[in-house]
Formats: C-alpha cells, sequence, structure tokens
C-alpha cells in the first residue's frame, strides 16, 4: 500500500482548525442567538496518494486492513462535506473521503492543464491501481455523483456498490447551451490563468465574512454552521493581513471542462450499471436539468431489483447539514450490500 501519512500537514492544519473552531464558537445567526448544534466525531488519519503531479489527500475513517468505502465530494467541495456523515456510518467499516485535485489539501493540476469531467473518472482507476484493488465502493455527492455514475457504467465489473447523493447522472443540455457554456469556460481559463501568473495572493476575509461567502456561494445550500467542515480544508491564513484568511481552492475549478453528452449517452449508461445502487435526492434541491430527462434515466434504474431509491427533505447539502436524515438509509443499503 503506497500511503504516505502526511504528518507534515496534519501538523500544519491543527492550529488553523483550532482557530476557526474558536471564532466560530462566536459565531451568530440573523437572529443573535448562538448555534448551538453538536456534530459526532470520529478518529481520521489524513492520508496522501501520489499521482504524477502531485497526490490526492484524503482522510482515512476506521481500520485500515480493510478496503474502504470511497467518498468523493461535489464540485468545489472538499473531503470535509462528509464530516458529519462518517462519525455515523458502521465503526467498522472503513472511510476513505478523497479531496479531488485542486480541492482541499489535493495537488492542483500542472499549470496550462484544464480540469473536465472524465479526469475525474480516471483518478477512480489511478486511487484502484495504486491500492490494488480489484473492486471499488463509491459514495459521491453532486459532481462526483454524477462521476461515480459515469464510472459505473464504464467498469460495471470494478464496482461493488454505488451511492449517490441529490445528482443522480451527467446533466443533459440543449445544444445551444452546450456550446455558449464551453466557449465562457475556455474565455473564463485564460483570463484566471493571466492572473495566477502575477503570484498574487487572492483577496482574504475574517472568519464571519469566510463563512457567509460560502453559505451565499451556495445558495444556502450549506448552513452557517456547517460551513465550517467545508472550510477547514479550504482556506489557508494571509501572509499580508492578520486574521484574516483567503479561499485556497485552484481557482481554475470556476471554469472546469464537463461531460457533452446527448441525453442517450446517460440512458444507455444506466442500463450498464450492474452493481447494487443507492440514489438519494434531496427535495428542496433542484435537479440541474430539465426533469424529464432525469425521470427517464430514473425510471430505467427503476427496473433493476438492486437499485434504492428514496427522496429526503433538504438542500443540496442535506447529508452534511442534516446527516441524521441520510445515514440510517446509506446504513441499511451497506448491511444489505456491502460483503
Amino acid at each position: 500500500m503506497s500511503v504516505a501519512k502526511t504528518k507534515q500537514i496534519f501538523v500544519f492544519f491543527r492550529p488553523l482548525s483550532h482557530q476557526l473552531r474558536r471564532n466560530h464558537s462566536s459565531y451568530t445567526s440573523g437572529n443573535n442567538e448562538p448555534k448551538q448544534r453538536k456534530f459526532a466525531t470520529r478518529d481520521f488519519e489524513e492520508i496522501q496518494i501520489p499521482v504524477p503531479w502531485g497526490y490526492i489527500a484524503g482522510k482515512w475513517y476506521g481500520p485500515k486492513h480493510e478496503r474502504p468505502l470511497v467518498g468523493l465530494h461535489g464540485w468545489q467541495d472538499n473531503a470535509g462535506t462528509f464530516d458529519t456523515l462518517a462519525p455515523l456510518l458502521p465503526r467498522d467499516l472503513p472511510f476513505l473521503a478523497l479531496d479531488m485535485p485542486g480541492h482541499g489539501l489535493s495537488s492542483w493540476l500542472p499549470e496550462g492543464i484544464h480540469y473536465h469531467s472524465i479526469d475525474y473518472v480516471t483518478l477512480i482507476n489511478r486511487i484502484m491501481e495504486e491500492f490494488k484493488w480489484d473492486k471499488i465502493s463509491l459514495m459521491g455527492h453532486s459532481m462526483s455523483s454524477i462521476n461515480s455514475f459515469v464510472y459505473s457504467a464504464l467498469f460495471p465489473h470494478k464496482v461493488d456498490l454505488l451511492i449517490g447523493l441529490d445528482v443522480l447522472k451527467p446533466l443533459t443540455r440543449s445544444a445551444e447551451k452546450l456550446v455558449t457554456i464551453i466557449a465562457e469556460r475556455i474565455e473564463g481559463i485564460s483570463k484566471v490563468e493571466r492572473r495566477m501568473r502575477n503570484k498574487s495572493e487572492p483577496p482574504a476575509y475574517e472568519w464571519d465574512q469566510l463563512v457567509e461567502r460560502l453559505h451565499m456561494g451556495t445558495d444556502k445550500s450549506v448552513d452557517l454552521d456547517t460551513c465550517k467542515f467545508l472550510l477547514k480544508r479550504n482556506i489557508k491564513p494571509s501572509e499580508h493581513e492578520p486574521h484574516k484568511y483567503y479561499f485556497s481552492r485552484d481557482s481554475r475549478l470556476k471554469n472546469s471542462l464537463f461531460y457533452a453528452f446527448s441525453q442517450q449517452v446517460p440512458v444507455e449508461m444506466s442500463r450498464r450499471i450492474t452493481c447494487p445502487h443507492l440514489f438519494i435526492k434531496a427535495l428542496q434541491a433542484p435537479y440541474y436539468e430539465r426533469k424529464e430527462y432525469y425521470d427517464e434515466v430514473l425510471a430505467i434504474l427503476k427496473t433493476k431489483s438492486n437499485f434504492v431509491y428514496y427522496e429526503v427533505e433538504g438542500s443540496h447539502h442535506v447529508h452534511l447539514n442534516e446527516p441524521e436524515k441520510v445515514v440510517p438509509i446509506i446504513n441499511s443499503f451497506l448491511e444489505k450490500y456491502r460483503s
């Protein structure tokens, strides 16, 4: 097993995390009532998995001698998205939450290389090869729910179970919208790369401002008091402004390139997925595409005896904000299908 313990990084982030917790404890909501929610915790080990451009960072919970359930986060989030859920999973089940390239504590892609959805699918193969796994168990949220869906269709013999949170499939867009967005993303990448060459530090914010920006930036999908779980791996202290932090994820992520599939492709993919498959839809979250596209694929999946579907009240980040709503469903699925 070629996994490096990241003692240096872990030591660096302990004081930062402590500072974040201290600052957060004084944070109050709009009605001046302090947040009181407490979430369960669970010990984990910070790891690094080597890749050709650097490493993938992750949080390993539980036994190290068994193959884990692998948790993959959404766009511009990080492994912290599972901080409230991981402690509620079965204690004897290893769980590995990863930071995707450019996110969290993972290495950025080299300069001049653009982020693309298919690269995250390729990354799953890299992870399996590094650990010498012949099978993988996947749990993905949003962007990673899509990518796990794609991987499970491309390599059905390699996936022994799939858990998707809130986004079911690659999004189907009209040809007009697709062409427009791709052009905008390519122009956006060029602008970001020009700014990156200046090597200047991004704007820095105080803790309360960071919380507010993340909360509003997700259309209030991430609750104010759960922002801290994403921020721990998403900010660094400013070198120029004391007591302030800046967002440390790769700014090129905002202009990531994505799948350009017609609806026929996810339809075919849904037919090729053979593993036990759980999908949980958050009812207060959008579908991000015309609902008939979602419904068509869902109808195909529902014909399979090992497909499990649930709807829960909550936002796009319900698994982070209210893990108690999804964990019983996940644990029941794992108990039945995780050998």
